[in-house]
């Protein structure tokens, strides 16, 4: 197995074990200067295994949990394993011989990879039984709490939970069961290493069978001997830290509890830091919905500052809340030292908006004119009566549609998708950091600050074929060449060929470049609220527009801030764009 092709062949039985084994070869060779002692021991341990038990391991480890009956971990190909094990060394009398599924967990049990007879409690014991056999497992509590046998299984959870019953081994609850219930003691390791090996625990290692079966592919991005996510052991631990911490904020842990947790900031390692702050921002607005208002502006503060590379969003909220606290004084101040420096665009819209809502009385005891409210955009508008539909988007495009002028519903991907396609090379530019392993649909820094910059080159390179004509057949050549491959701006199924060459007959090259170079602006907040549909004049005369966008509105629905702000780029720039607000002819 390569770099090059990581995803063993699904017609191998054991293709999990392999992809598993080449992440552990993977993280040995490139991340071993942050492995630790129980990494370390897991992988020794783990390559001193017969077969059979390193896949019984890696089909837990896959799984979700760390508690598994042994009856459900039955797999025809390890016990075919086992078999023609037990055949070669002739020996019809051993003791397991029934049962391959406990010759292959024997070992994991034997090296403290797995436990054979956990403690269960309640809560485990609930998930791992079915509503019977809890019946049966606790019928002594049952009759005990004095509970109608009819409940059902969250009833009687409810009911025992406040029991505290101790936890125990299955055998003790149930000495009658069937089976056992094991827990895998590695799986805080195994999710170690899948990390440093991916990035980030959002991939998992499902990636390789997608990889195979070619629902996935990836563009090949060659590796130098230092790629890789992290250079210290302690931004591992940042990271699971801050990890576990969003999971407990999910689950609904207070953000009172949480907020006392967060790790300290990395000053050396700028996407770690920008994960803490989205972090204090989420717990930033519990605690504002909790009715804590002082722990989330504290939160607020670590989240949105320093301005340079701090959350917006989280210093706009921060102005809010004092703002709703009746501290008017406080926002004001705020407000003017944000407005004086350089807020980005969105940052700039809410300022716009927040700035006249202040007291004007404060403003005048300050001696301060009222400021002006914020212009909206003045598009082109459409009113339209049309029979309903499920799709308002699909019932004006069907409306407006004409031979001669087509309409497309390209939300998000049309203007998207050219332009990663235009700038591919300088997406996948090899750079120090931005690619790691291969399963990468885009950078890794794809939204991280500096990522244009670091670029900034060879995005000049892409578009300057804007200039001289040359964006048409590269982007038809990318096209071709790269079709179905991963890239954060391409959606293949939302384009053909057709649709791109009819864009790049009709879309002025300025237009393009205007567009992109606001992409580039900012890649994650600009690449979204851009129009629904848009319409093709491919005969219009000379000097007129041979497309326009369209921003549908059915009933009821308004424009959200974003598209406010692609609406007002749209006029600065005089590209055509038209809000369509629709109603429907029925009622309902």
């Amino acid at each position: 197995m390569t770099s090059d092709s990581p995803a063993a062949s699904l017609a191998d039985p054991f293709y999990y074990l392999v992809n598993f084994q080449f992440v552990l070869a993977w993280v040995a060779e490139r991340h071993g200067d942050l492995l630790g002692d129980a990494e370390r021991a897991f992988l020794a341990d783990f390559a001193a295994l017969p077969r059979a038990s390193r896949a019984l391991l890696v089909r837990m480890v896959m799984r979700r949990g760390e508690h598994f009956r042994t009856s459900k971990l039955v797999y025809p190909e390890i016990d075919a394993e086992i078999s023609a094990d037990r055949e070669d060394r002739a020996e019809p009398g051993d003791s397991a011989a029934s049962d391959p599924g406990e010759a292959a967990l024997a070992p994991l049990v034997a090296a403290g990879l797995v436990e054979g007879a956990p403690a269960l409690s309640l809560e485990v014991l609930f998930a791992q039984l079915r509503l019977p056999e809890l019946r049966a497992a606790l019928a002594e509590e049952i009759r005990a709490a004095g509970l109608p046998a009819s409940l059902g299984k969250g009833a009687l959870f409810d009911a025992l939970a406040p029991r505290r019953l101790e936890a125990r081994p299955l055998a003790e609850w149930w000495p009658a069961a069937p089976d056992r219930v094991v827990r895998l003691t590695v799986m805080t390791t195994c999710d170690r290493l899948r990390l440093m090996f991916f990035g980030n625990l959002r991939q998992d290692w499902s990636d390789f069978v997608l990889a195979e079966l070619g629902v996935q592919r990836f563009e090949r991005v060659p590796f130098s001997a230092d790629s890789r996510a992290f250079r210290q052991r302690e931004e591992v631990d940042a990271y699971l830290a801050l990890h576990r911490l969003r999971e407990r904020l999910d689950a609904g842990e207070p953000a009172s509890m949480l907020a006392a947790e967060l790790p300290p900031v990395l000053a050396d390692n700028p996407w770690l830091s920008a994960r803490r702050r989205r972090l204090a921002l989420a717990l930033g607005r519990q605690a504002e919905r909790d009715g804590e208002g002082e722990r989330a502006l504290g939160l607020y503060g670590q989240a949105g500052w320093p301005a340079e590379t701090g959350s917006a969003e989280a210093r706009i909220r921060h102005l809010r809340l004092l703002e709703r606290r009746g501290e008017h004084a406080e926002a004001h101040e705020l407000a003017e030292a944000l407005a004086g420096g350089s807020p980005g665009e969105a940052e700039a819209q809410a300022l716009a908006r927040l700035r006249p809502r202040l007291r004007p009385r404060l403003r005048r005891r300050l001696g301060r004119a009222p400021l002006p409210r914020e212009a909206a955009p003045d598009p082109e508008r459409l009113a339209l009566c049309l029979p309903r539909s499920s799709s308002v988007e699909r019932a004006v495009g069907e409306h407006l549609a004409r031979d001669h002028a087509p309409v497309a519903y390209v939300e998000n991907t049309l203007l998207t998708g050219l332009f990663g396609l235009l700038c591919w090379e300088a997406l996948f530019a090899p750079l120090p950091g931005a690619f790691f392993h291969p399963f990468h649909s885009g950078p890794a820094d794809l939204y991280r600050e500096g990522v244009v910059a670091r670029r900034r080159d060879r995005f000049d390179t892409c578009l300057a074929r804007l200039d001289d004509g040359l964006h048409r057949p590269a982007i038809l050549a990318t096209w071709r060449e790269k079709q179905g491959l991963a890239n954060p701006f391409v959606h293949w199924g939302a384009l053909d060929e057709a649709l791109l060459s009819l864009s790049l007959d009709c879309l002025p090259a300025e237009h393009l470049r205007a567009c992109f170079e606001r992409l580039l602006g900012d890649l994650k907040a600009n690449r979204a609220g851009l129009p629904d549909l848009i319409q093709f004049f491919p005969e219009a005369p000379a000097g007129e527009p041979r497309y326009r966008l369209i921003e549908v509105k059915g009933p009821g629905d308004r424009l959200q801030d974003n598209q406010r702000r692609w609406l007002a780029f749209f006029r600065e720039h005089g590209i055509p764009v038209a809000v369509c607000h629709v109603r429907w002819a029925d009622p309902a």
